[in-house]
């Protein structure tokens, strides 16, 4: 089986090609740097023991970052490799970590460029956040005895479904793992049922709870706040990390609150930076507009801002007042619930959660979130919710609670790979 994948992937080598150069047309990223992506890069310094973490794009990237400092701090004799699969991804790397850290993007998962990976970082263990795995990569570390621990680990039934059409691979494929730290009880369950072995599997919860909001982030939010409300007490919704198919629906949420609520202040974050100008320009068709990159107070008669820059989804959460959380009200699974409830911001969002099931079932149990399935429901929630600013601080606090309380699984995840290791 893994033959097979390794040959249908070396076949669709030219295709992967034309994706990147297409992507390139609206995100020039794309087409640089291919030659890390295929293990050509210049090697590591010899003489330290090293560690990878290897990280999809920014959410990941996000969540990996108190961990990787904690690994800073506990082994300080070892070098830390750090992959990502995206250039936003490798934009927040560089942004987080400079040159503490060694940075390129991982490598595809054929066996001559995982090897020249290896070859040219010489880990000694991977570390491997949420479910990024690749028969190839897997099977490379364990031929070379490097032990993988999956971090953060959690799999959708979904995924789980989709993983079961190819059981004998994925079997083969997680055999070469040496731990999972699954982010919850459902998760460990459906990661046996495609083949993981139930003695490597462990709950340690979701990494994503044990955030610290820095004096730094909360002054950014202050800032922001400030300039958006610029001198007026106007409150602000954010929709955050909103995706294709769902802007659209948002704005039109947007013009029926403010036939009641006209000083509200809309801020759009697309989740892509290649939508950022199409976001705009969608918009700009209905309402006055500005963009936040500009950095301009916003001026008394703007109704939305697009928040068209990367990296700084915390601060931008702590400068709202409400909350919904885009990739929800498409088939994307949703986005990271636990930033604003870290915030204490009255959170919405779609119907779709399956990538966030846990996270969210707990915020509904605890009042800290609500569901709408339409605009003209997410419209009567905000509505609702700028009506009674109590009601609203209250279903803040109730998420904030559910946060403060799933804390503590990054402590868990450095003592297994401190067993490990």
């Amino acid at each position: 089986m893994r033959l097979f994948y390794t040959l249908c992937f070396y076949l669709a080598v030219p295709l992967i090609f034309i994706r990147l150069l297409w992507r390139a047309r609206s995100a020039s990223a794309y087409g640089q740097r291919w030659n890390e992506r295929f293990g050509l890069f210049p090697a590591r310094a010899k003489g330290k023991k090293a560690i990878w973490i290897h990280s999809v794009s920014v959410g990941e990237t996000l969540a990996a970052l108190p961990m990787i400092k904690a690994l800073q701090e506990r082994y300080p004799a070892h070098d830390l490799v750090v992959t990502t699969m995206t250039p936003t991804g490798s934009e927040r790397v560089t942004a987080s970590l400079g040159d503490s850290v060694f940075h390129v993007y991982v490598p595809y998962d054929l066996p001559d460029c995982v090897n020249r990976f290896l070859t040219r970082t010489q880990p000694d263990l991977a570390i491997i956040m949420e479910t990024e795995l690749w028969p190839n990569i897997l099977r490379g570390c364990h031929k070379r005895g490097i032990p993988v621990v999956v971090a953060n680990a959690r799999m959708s039934e979904k995924s789980a479904r989709g993983y079961l059409r190819f059981s004998g691979l994925s079997a083969q494929m997680l055999s070469c793992v040496t731990a999972i730290a699954a982010q919850n009880k459902n998760d460990a369950e459906r990661l046996i049922r495609i083949g993981a072995d139930s003695r490597k599997v462990k709950v340690t919860g979701s990494i994503k709870f044990d955030i610290v909001i820095s004096p730094d982030v909360q002054s950014q939010a202050e800032l922001y706040r400030a300039r958006w409300q610029g001198g007026h007490q106007r409150p602000v919704l954010l929709a955050a990390s909103t995706h294709e198919g769902e802007d659209e629906l948002v704005l039109s949420a947007f013009e029926t609150i403010i036939k009641t609520h006209p000083n509200l202040l809309l801020v759009v974050v697309p989740r892509h930076p290649e939508r950022f100008q199409r976001v705009t320009d969608l918009a700009s068709k209905d309402f006055r507009v500005q963009k936040h990159s500009l950095a301009d107070d916003v001026a008394d008669n703007t109704q939305v801002v697009i928040g068209d820059t990367m990296g700084e989804m915390m601060a931008l959460l702590g400068a709202c007042d409400i909350c919904f959380m885009g990739g929800s009200w498409v088939e994307t699974g949703g986005h990271n619930l636990i930033e604003p409830a870290v915030w204490a911001k009255p959170l919405l969002s779609g119907p779709s959660l399956f990538n966030f099931a846990e996270v969210s079932d707990l915020l509904l149990q605890e009042n800290g979130m609500v569901v709408v399935e339409s605009p003209l429901e997410l419209a009567a929630e905000v509505c609702d919710l700028l009506a009674d600013s109590e009601a609203a601080n209250e279903m803040g606090q109730r998420a904030y609670k559910v946060a403060a309380q799933n804390k503590g699984a990054l402590e868990r995840l450095l003592q297994l790979i401190d067993q490990v290791l």
